[in-house]
């Protein structure tokens, strides 16, 4: 009986591990599904709030689900009887190593970090990256920018590109200046073809009153004076108001009596001169 007993006492309990281990699934399942749960909550406020940049939302989104799964991970192992003080250890050396591995991917993350701090760009905008492209901005995620071409065409940046190259950004600004020119032949009558473009910007629906729109010269050429129409639009209009220009200037310019100005060269015909021995014998 002694021996059966000492036998028993040495066959572990199993159904206190069962416990332990299933305690331990149900913090894991319950972690994960708090930290998805928690990513969606945080973009689904952000989508009601129009005082939230949605630039921030993706990066701001990813380090709090993954920060919460950590914990998760941490407390599991912890459950399960693994010296967390060692693992942590651990895992900062080997964070330390792989750093130093991955110093572009590091690089890429501060930038991106720069990017959401200091906001050259932001969610929605158009910009233009010096030497890379051009784009409205759809994502700035921790380590690559995500942009959308005009054509529909998706490009990915590491974000030290998009930090370190210049950024024009067409879309931060409300208003902007357009400029286009024209051409008036020097015989035609210059006063009229400024007073006809004048009175198309004036009417114009899509131009600003106010920066004034102005129609000036601006040089001379061989066969053309060139005409200058300067007007501000809205920003989210310049595209169909510069469309809408050069459709109808060229019109409102043979409304007016003139004429579309074309490369003019004058030929002169000059006599072959008669030689001295002909003219003698004449």
């Amino acid at each position: 009986m002694e021996q059966l007993q000492a036998f028993w006492a040495g066959i572990p309990d199993l159904s206190g591990m069962a416990i332990n281990l299933g305690m331990t699934l149900a913090i894991l399942v319950i972690g994960w599904a708090i930290s998805s749960l928690l990513g969606r909550w945080m973009r689904r406020i952000a989508d009601r709030s129009p005082r939230i940049d949605p630039t921030i939302v993706p990066m701001v989104r990813s380090v709090t689900v993954w920060a919460v799964r950590i914990v998760v991970l941490l407390a599991v192992l912890a459950r399960l009887g693994v010296q967390t003080a060692s693992l942590v250890a651990m895992l900062g050396a080997s964070a330390l190593a792989i750093g130093l591995a991955l110093q572009g991917t590091l690089q890429n993350f501060a930038a991106g970090i720069m990017l959401l701090v200091l906001r050259p760009v932001r969610a929605g905008e158009f910009v233009a990256i010096g030497g890379q492209g051009s784009g409205t901005v759809d994502e700035i995620g921790l380590f690559m920018t995500r942009f959308v071409q005009v054509d529909g065409i998706h490009i990915l940046l590491p974000n030290t590109l998009v930090w370190g190259s210049p950024i024009t950004n067409y879309s931060r600004n409300k208003t902007r200046r357009l400029d286009m020119m024209l051409g008036v032949r020097y015989d035609d009558d210059l006063e009229a073809a400024l007073a006809a473009l004048q009175a198309l910007v004036d009417q114009h629906e899509g131009i600003l009153a106010d920066p004034a729109p102005q129609v000036m010269v601006m040089e001379y050429r061989d066969s053309t004076i060139m005409v200058n129409i300067r007007a501000w639009t809205p920003a989210d209009q310049y595209w169909d108001v510069y469309f809408d220009l050069h459709r109808h200037a060229p019109q409102a310019l043979r409304q007016a009596g003139l004429r579309s100005p074309i490369p003019l060269r004058e030929v002169k015909s000059v006599p072959a001169p008669v030689e001295k021995d002909k003219a003698a014998h004449a």
